[in-house]
């Protein structure tokens, strides 16, 4: 039997820069959720406000005698506000599983042993849910500003309003970059999704219900710092230039907001590594 030569040889495959490895997991994560029937239709009930919305501004649009339904800045801030909903289960059924079941099936070490950096990894699974969030908040409420302007004809209501394009990106960032932040890294502290599950729906819950008390009690908004879901309400009314619907100062919710994002990261940084630290 002939021995071929063993030696060296230069690699000829292609060799890709670094830092475009979370691309592969991302796209991974995205195929694996789309191949689920029940979630596809959660994205689809998830449009149906969408929907209704357009339907009001077509009839806004060609009959003038439906003053009411015509549209305004308000309008979109109210559809923002259905969305988050959407977005609790949306982040809910998406996100609860996306270290978790890594952490499972010990695949953390696998991942990382690979030339795929931790923060790229972290990345990769923070852009998985950051994508369908997009797809129920950011792109809809675009689509509907485009089909304002299609069905009236003219620029008049754009060309009043134009800071809701910023608004509708900046407000659809405020409550993904938060729920998204927020699950990963609870995601990261068990290995269980369903726990996790509960754990994102108890912290959204209770510190709403927490809220509810001490409003009671005090007869002042102005603890509403204290609710997940308030103080995203409270920064989402000022960009979209309408008085917060809280007493309390914006500059507070918005460090609140800050806060809840510094925290998720860096409990990613400790929670996320390729040998498990026991400390």
């Amino acid at each position: 039997m002939p021995i071929h030569d063993q030696s060296y040889r230069r690699y000829r495959g292609h060799r890709h820069l670094p830092g475009r490895a979370w691309t592969v997991v991302t796209w991974a994560g995205i195929k694996t959720m789309v191949k689920r029937r029940a979630f596809i239709g959660l994205l689809i009930f998830a449009w149906i406000p969408f929907i209704v919305r357009a339907v009001q501004i077509y009839i806004a649009a060609n009959f003038p005698q439906a003053t009411m339904l015509a549209p305004t800045a308000e309008t979109f801030r109210e559809y923002i506000d259905q969305q988050g909903v959407f977005v609790f289960f949306v982040t809910i059924y998406v996100g609860s599983g996306l270290i978790a079941n890594d952490r499972r099936a010990n695949a953390l070490q696998i991942y990382l042993s690979k030339p795929l950096m931790r923060a790229e990894y972290i990345a990769g699974k923070l852009a998985i849910l950051m994508a369908f969030l997009l797809g129920v908040t950011w792109v809809p409420g675009l689509l509907l500003l485009l089909l304002q302007v299609l069905f009236a004809g003219s620029f008049t209501f754009l060309r009043a309003n134009l800071f809701l394009f910023p608004a509708i990106t900046l407000a659809s960032l405020v409550q993904v970059l938060v729920s998204s932040f927020t699950m990963l890294a609870l995601s990261s502290l068990s290995n269980s999704s369903r726990y996790v599950a509960i754990l994102y729906a108890g912290a959204v819950f209770f510190t709403q219900a927490l809220y509810g008390v001490l409003m009671a009690i005090t007869g002042s908004t102005a603890i509403s710092w204290i609710s997940f879901t308030a103080n995203m309400a409270q920064v989402i009314d000022v960009i979209f230039r309408m008085k917060p619907r809280y007493d309390t100062p914006v500059a507070v919710s918005v460090l609140v907001i800050i806060g809840l994002i510094v925290v998720s990261s860096s409990v990613l940084e400790r929670r996320v590594r390729g040998v498990e630290v026991v400390t």
